[in-house]
C-alpha cells in the first residue's frame, strides 16, 4: 500500500462526486484536476546582494520539500543596475504528491496563520481556469524559522489546472477546502 495524501484522497471520494453533480459531466476524465502547483519568489534586491537569492532558494526549498532553482534575467536593464543572465528570485514547480502535501499544508496551516485573513480573493483567476494568489510573509509557513529570517519576502502561488473556465476552476478548489471571500 502506497501513500495516498490526505487532499488526493478527499479529491477522489468527495470532489468527483459533487463535480458530476454540479456540471453534469458525461465522462469522469471529463472533470478538472489540479495539474501543477509553481511557486515563485522574485527577489528585487538580489541586485545589490548576491545572498538574498541563496537564502531565497533555501526558503522555498524548506517550504515546497523540493530543491528550488534560481531565476535568471532575461535581458539587461541599466536603470535598475540588472545584467543579463543574473539571478534574481526563486521558483519550485510541484507535482503529484509534492503538490497535493503543500496544498493541504497551505489550506490548513499556513493560511490561518496569516494575521487578519478573510478569504482569497476570487479575482485571482486568469480566465483559463487557472488560480494565481500572493502571500507577502513568507514566514506564514511552519517550516519557516522566524529567527534566522533576514529580510520578509512574499511570494506568488499558481494553481494549474485542467479546468475549462473559471467557474469549474473555483468550484474545484472550493469542494477542496480553500477559503475563498463570501460574495
Amino acid at each position: 500500500m502506497s501513500y495516498i495524501p490526505r487532499l488526493q484522497a478527499k479529491y477522489k471520494e468527495e470532489v468527483v462526486p459533487a463535480m458530476m453533480e454540479k456540471f453534469a459531466y458525461k465522462n469522469v476524465m471529463q472533470i478538472p484536476r489540479i495539474e501543477k502547483v509553481v511557486l515563485n519568489q522574485g527577489v528585487g534586491a538580489a541586485v545589490n546582494d548576491k545572498k538574498l537569492v541563496d537564502a531565497a532558494l533555501d526558503e522555498m526549498t524548506k517550504i515546497s520539500g523540493q530543491k528550488a532553482v534560481a531565476t535568471i534575467s532575461k535581458k539587461a536593464i541599466s536603470n535598475f543596475k540588472l545584467r543579463e543572465k543574473m539571478p534574481i528570485g526563486a521558483k519550485v514547480t510541484l507535482r503529484k504528491v509534492q503538490m497535493y502535501d503543500f496544498l493541504d499544508r497551505l489550506i490548513t496551516v499556513s493560511l490561518p496563520r496569516v494575521r487578519d485573513f478573510q478569504g482569497l480573493e476570487v479575482r485571482g483567476f486568469d480566465g483559463r481556469g487557472n488560480f494565481t494568489m500572493g502571500i507577502t510573509e513568507q514566514i506564514i509557513f511552519p517550516e519557516i524559522d522566524i529567527d534566522k529570517v533576514n529580510k520578509i519576502t512574499g511570494m506568488d502561488i499558481t494553481v494549474v489546472t485542467t479546468a475549462e473556465n473559471d467557474e469549474e476552476c473555483l468550484e474545484l478548489l472550493r469542494n477542496l477546502g480553500f477559503p475563498f471571500k463570501k460574495k
